[in-house]
């Protein structure tokens, strides 16, 4: 799960993070009085959407020298003027896609003088099997260009679990980031903040680019990016409370709603599977044959006809669905009642678009035998290259 922004910052703050005063807004008639609880004379008007590159991102609606989804404003005025040009509006950035995000709230902050900008990540490294921090000198910049051209400035530190963020973590961090003074001591207490706030808050991603060091020496988290794992907030009422599910594919949110894994693709199959290798397995198949999924949809090891059923309503809700694919492996869960569930969906949604089915395992027989007396338009399918090869072909015509 992904927070804002601006929920980031306060939670990092409650920790002791050294960041900014800010304040959000949801319609431009309350940035007048944002501001105004600000400092200033300097503000940064921020869209918060769930996607970097905001400020080199541009908006649908505005001209094309308009400036981006992160400003500056001298004045109150000119911050009020820049809400009513951002919220409401679709900003499209690299990481959004085209289709892009609309601006539904704003982070209205206080300016920083910047001296210099670092780059600092928190994620599970699993070749270790241990939290890291990834830093680099390089911050503000596309840290995936940064690791392609220049490697060496981007060094990875990972933590024991045992021993926390030691004294010699710290000289490694300070050092690769090349940080003294007051800078120095500064970093010194926020990595150990940022670690325990990534362990006890169970993020899968802590992400600050930048982080800052002003030209008063110190430093200042001025962005920061929070994933969270979803398997663990079950433990966190508080973060669920954060979720903003105007940012998510209503499709993801249903499936979530049903415990299903779903991510939806840019193509034009549909997928459902049980176990996150066969999904694979099965996608990767599709491309060979010359198309695209149009999501990831496993329904897990245990699914019954219902989730079965659920999760076949979500793919046909796709429109660019143009032909599915259900590849199963029957194990736990048995042909027969894959077979149940995709017979009660299409009685109940219809079966507009070309479906091959592919069953395997337990009660197979029995799982044919079903869709073969349904009477519904289902093509069954061998193994997965057959059933890869009918469908495509099915929607080539």
């Amino acid at each position: 799960m992904n927070i804002h922004e601006y929920q980031a910052k306060a939670l990092l703050k409650s920790y002791g993070a050294p960041v900014a005063e800010g304040v959000a807004i949801f319609s431009a008639a309350e940035a007048e009085a944002a501001a105004k609880q600000l400092p200033g004379p300097l503000y940064v008007v921020k869209s918060q959407i769930h996607a970097g590159g905001r400020g080199k991102g541009k908006f649908k609606e505005l001209s094309a020298d308009a400036k981006g989804g992160v400003r500056l404003a001298f004045s109150i005025d000119e911050a009020k003027a820049h809400a009513k040009d951002m919220l409401g509006n679709t900003l499209v950035t690299a990481q959004t896609g085209p289709a892009g995000k609309q601006v539904n709230r704003l982070y209205i902050e206080d300016g920083a003088d910047i001296d210099r900008e670092l780059y600092l990540s928190l994620l599970v490294d699993r070749s270790v099997g241990q939290v890291a921090f990834v830093v680099s000198t390089e911050g503000g910049m596309d840290i995936e260009a940064v690791a392609h051209d220049t490697p060496e400035k981007i060094v990875n530190v990972a933590i024991n679990p045992e021993a926390g963020v030691t004294a010699a973590d710290l000289a490694k961090l300070t050092s690769a980031l090349k940080l003294e003074g007051e800078a120095k001591s500064d970093a010194e207490k926020l990595f150990p903040i940022l670690y325990k706030a990534f362990v006890e808050k169970d993020m899968s991603l802590l992400e600050i680019n930048p982080l800052i060091v002003m030209k008063n020496g110190r430093v200042r988290v001025l962005d920061a990016k929070v994933s969270f794992d979803g398997n663990a907030l079950f433990r966190h009422d508080d973060i669920k409370a954060l979720r903003d599910e105007t940012e998510e594919d209503a499709k993801e949110i249903e499936a979530s709603k049903w415990d299903l894994a779903y991510v939806a693709l840019d193509g034009n199959i549909g997928c459902m599977v049980n176990g996150a290798g066969l999904a694979m397995a099965t996608m990767d198949i599709i491309k060979l044959y010359g198309k695209e999924p149009a999501n990831f949809c496993d329904v897990g090891g245990g699914a019954g006809k219902e989730k079965v059923a659920a999760a076949f309503k979500i793919i046909t809700a796709d429109p660019k669905v143009e032909g599915i694919l259900v590849n199963i492996f029957g194990g736990i869960m048995k042909c027969d009642v894959i077979a149940e569930g995709v017979v009660a969906a299409v009685q109940e949604v219809g079966l507009k678009v070309p479906l091959v089915v592919r069953l395997e395992g337990t009660n197979v027989e029995l799982g044919k035998k079903i869709l073969n007396e349904s009477g519904l338009a289902i093509t069954a399918a061998d193994d997965l290259d057959d059933a890869a090869k009918k469908i495509v072909a099915a929607i080539n015509g």
